[in-house]
Formats: structure tokens, sequence, C-alpha cells
């Protein structure tokens, strides 16, 4: 749709896009900060960074047009403007409002159609603002899908280090910062289940787990230890009925309950008792 630069068609207006691009970005984020009241409640160096995202996207669709709008660059150059924000962007501002930002933008960008397009371009313009806003939104949902694969494997790591330490009996300095890694809020009381796993990939028998226990309204860290399944659970005030609502996650054979616990300092007690039931168990 768009051709050459410097004879084809939005090539004048390619031209004033360029001299307006820092503009755009500017007048983009104070429009966030007019109409979403979230965004006026970011730190200063969360703001720098939307701010940061919004010019490389004004960036990426100069790059856009001046390749000619071709399909097969725009989702490397749409990747690009969420490199150019840590990925602790994500963590801090949700996909809805990620979305609600592109938004912004390019309403922003559409007001600016009358001043930015050549004479007899304007129509064209918006066509091509709006492919390339599509594209935008598409590379921000693949931003977050990676953004939650990489936690998601992180988070697995160390819930599989919080059973490893828990089963080594480590020390209750090591267990909390593990856990406060995760998010554990630390409900008592505390009680730790080992059964056998059923197989198969690590990250899909803990959401099997994980997915029962949000049913029940109980708080779970889980791993896979070897052959074995262990879950740790919190605030399930009898432990024993909690985990018979998770076996769909264990695997063929018995699973022992240890005795509850005051809290996580302590779990490494419970995770003993489990782990001997287990073995005396057959």
């Amino acid at each position: 749709m768009v051709t050459d630069p410097d004879g084809g068609e939005l090539a004048a207006t390619l031209r004033r896009i360029e001299r307006a691009a820092g503009t755009l970005a500017t007048a983009s984020v104070a429009r966030m900060d007019e109409t979403l009241p979230w965004f006026r409640t970011l730190p200063a160096d969360q703001r720098s960074w939307v701010m940061l995202v919004a010019q490389a996207g004004v960036r990426s669709l100069v790059t856009w047009l001046r390749q000619g709008g071709a399909a097969d660059s725009t989702q490397e150059l749409s990747d690009d403007v969420f490199a150019a924000a840590p990925r602790a962007l994500a963590r801090s501002i949700s996909l809805q409002q990620t979305v609600a930002l592109i938004k912004v933008t390019i309403d922003v960008v559409e007001e600016q159609v009358p001043d930015l397009a050549a004479p007899g371009e304007e129509q064209l313009l918006r066509e091509v603002v709006l492919q390339f806003s599509r594209e935008i939104a598409f590379s921000a949902a693949r931003a977050y899908a990676r953004a939650a694969e990489s936690r998601g494997a992180w988070d697995a790591r160390l819930q599989a280090l919080l059973v490893d330490a828990l089963l080594r009996g480590d020390s209750p300095d090591e267990l909390a910062s593990r856990a406060a890694a995760l998010g554990w809020g630390d409900a008592p009381p505390v009680a730790v289940a080992v059964g056998r796993s059923p197989g198969g990939e690590v990250a899909a028998v803990l959401h099997t787990v994980y997915r029962a226990a949000r049913r029940i309204g109980v708080e779970i860290i889980g791993g896979v230890h070897g052959d074995r399944l262990v879950i740790v659970l919190g605030g399930a005030s009898n432990p024993l009925a909690a985990t018979e609502k998770l076996l769909a996650g264990f695997g063929a054979g018995p699973v022992v309950v240890g005795p509850a616990v005051p809290s996580l300092d302590e779990a490494t007690d419970s995770a003993r008792a489990a782990l001997a039931g287990f073995r005396a168990a057959p």
C-alpha cells in the first residue's frame, strides 16, 4: 500500500511525521495523563518508560512507512516498540492498561492527520495508522505472553528451590526469603503433602494442582522432586480434607499429609513427617 518514500504514496506525509515524531509522543503521554487516572499514579520511572514506548512507536511507524509498509517487517518493528522498555513494565501495567495506552496514542495521531498528511493523503494515512495500530496491539499481546512465560518459568524454579530447601531442612530465613519471592502469604495452618507425580511437564503438573487449589481457596506452593510431587498448603483449616480435593493432580499411589504447623518456618517438620509416611506407605 505504501511505496518508495522518495517518490511514491505518502512521501510528503512521511517527512511531516518524521518532523513531528517527538511532538506526537509528548502529546500522547500528556493525553494519557489527562484521560487515564491510573496512569497519573504511576511512579516517575514507569511514566518515563511509557514515554520511551510512545517514541519508539512513532519511530517504528516512520520506519515501516519507509520500508513500504511491508507485511513481513511489521512484526519485527512492532516488537521493537516494546523492547524500548524494561520487562518490569509488563509486571507493573496490565495488558488491558497497555491496550488503553495504545488507543490513546492512536487517537492522538488520528487527530493530527489533517496536519500530518499532505493534501490528498489524509485517508491513506488513516488507513496506514489503523493497520499499524493493529500490529502494535498484537505485539503487546506477544510481549505479555513472553513475560508470562518467563515469569512462570522463574516461579517454577523458585518453587522447586523452596521444596528442596524444605526437604533439606534449611533455615527458616532461607525458606522465608524464597517464599516471599513467590508472594506466599503464610496463612496458617501450613502442612506439606507428598505423593507420586503424574509425570509429564512440570509446569502442566503444577498448573493442575494450582487450578484445583484456587477452586477451594487455599494457598499452595508445589514442586516436583524426582518422581514425587510435594505440595505446601497454607490457609486450609483441615489440610487433609483440602489435599483430598487436590488428588487429581497427583499420580497413582498414596498421598501423605504431614502434621499442620503454625507457619512456613516450621514446615520442615511437616515435610519430614510426610516424606517418612510416603516411604512407609507401600
